[in-house]
């Protein structure tokens, strides 16, 4: 399904998210207005490397930011593998990959990294490499 944030069309994957595409649009909607920092909707996380990377990122508070070296260091891998299974996560925005960050910059994600930007200063995190 496409969804619409800050004027960005992205496309996920609602199969394994437990809700309808009503609710999951309406919760975009209140996250575009402040009125939500977390989606409130089960996620059937696959059972292989990306699903692990992912139930990390979703372990991520709005506002805060975790960098690929973090999380490789919580799953016992490597940074460049975090971010292969960051780019993987088809549920972009609900499962957070956004507040996956490099040491000192954005680095890459699949939305483009202008929209990367916006969500995280929408949900107020610093970005790395700005002061």
């Amino acid at each position: 399904m496409r969804i619409q944030v800050f004027g960005h069309e992205r496309e996920i994957d609602d199969s394994p998210i437990d809700a309808d595409r009503a609710t999951i649009r309406e919760q975009v909607r209140e996250y575009e207005a402040d009125e939500r920092q977390e989606f409130d909707v089960d996620v059937a996380y696959p059972d292989d490397f990306t699903g692990r990377v992912m139930r990390a990122m979703a372990e991520i508070p709005a506002g805060d930011t975790r960098t690929y070296g973090e999380i490789a260091s919580e799953l016992e891998t490597s940074p460049i593998a975090v971010g292969q299974a960051c780019g993987r996560n088809p549920i972009p925005v609900i499962v957070p990959c956004h507040r996956v960050v490099g040491v000192d910059s954005l680095v890459g994600y699949a939305g483009g990294l202008d929209l990367k930007q916006r969500l995280l200063e929408h949900e107020g995190a610093a970005i790395p490499g700005e002061r």
